[in-house]
């Protein structure tokens, strides 16, 4: 591997989204991309290991986050400073580590079902040095009811492929009255939105903007929906493991 060739890809892909990080963010990113292939050749993190390919689909994906529209405008880099910013179902940690590498004031939880992605992220964690994150092997629909993550954050992402009204079960009970949970979402979306308005108010959530774009440089499409959270999600959701998926609001 080329370092040197990969943070000038690494820059590029941050240029066209108005983004600029220092030496030590990249050379993090850098650690945490040579961390994931590495643990790869063990335990299935990720099919895209190609370095160019790795950049756009998982960092610059990841990053996208900061076009998604709230009130109406691009959400601006400095609405993460100090915020609460918890990633369900992170798998092997995106977008949440390329978030906190890029805004590193936010306070993150990362969540997984999968003990062994956990570790691995806390690993990441501990070698990257990385302050006021949190790594927590737990079921959604569990942690969901805990108190102590219940409605307690700013943000909810996510980049898992369930449909919108699963994630929404899944996802909206973190989200404090008034915060926003923004997932990312790919290429067809209308329909998914239409049928899962009724869920997303059910759990106290409004659907306030779709944002849809070709992520820069690429031919990627992809969608990121903001969700603002205007009402307590009643206490019954999320309902027991696999009810979600199973049985959909």
């Amino acid at each position: 591997m080329n370092n040197e060739a990969f943070v000038e890809k690494l820059k590029t892909c941050l240029e066209r989204l108005n983004l600029t990080f220092n030496d030590k963010q990249l050379s993090l990113f850098l650690a945490y991309y040579k961390m994931v292939i590495d643990k790869n050749q063990y335990m299935n993190l990720t099919s895209i290991v190609d370095e160019d390919e790795f950049i756009e689909k998982h960092f610059e994906d990841s990053l996208s986050i900061i076009l998604a529209k709230i009130n109406g405008k691009p959400l601006a880099p400095a609405l993460f400073s100090e915020k609460s910013i918890i990633d369900v179902g992170t798998g092997a940690g995106f977008p949440g580590i390329p978030l906190k590498l890029a805004f590193p004031s936010i306070h993150l939880t990362l969540t997984d079902s999968l003990n062994k992605r956990i570790l691995f992220l806390q690993d990441v964690v501990n070698t990257l040095e990385l302050k006021h994150v949190t790594c927590v092997h737990a079921r959604a629909e569990e942690l969901g009811h805990n108190v102590n993550y219940r409605e307690k954050y700013d943000f909810v992402v996510s980049r898992a492929v369930a449909y919108l009204s699963v994630l929404a079960e899944y996802d909206l009970p973190f989200v404090k009255q008034g915060g926003y949970f923004l997932p990312y979402k790919g290429e067809s979306i209308q329909d998914e939105l239409n049928r899962s308005k009724s869920a997303i108010n059910t759990l106290g959530g409004e659907i306030t903007d779709l944002t849809s774009f070709i992520l820069p440089g690429t031919d990627y499409k992809r969608n990121i929906v903001t969700i603002h959270k205007i009402n307590h999600s009643p206490k019954k959701y999320p309902r027991k493991a696999g009810t979600p998926a199973s049985n959909p609001l």
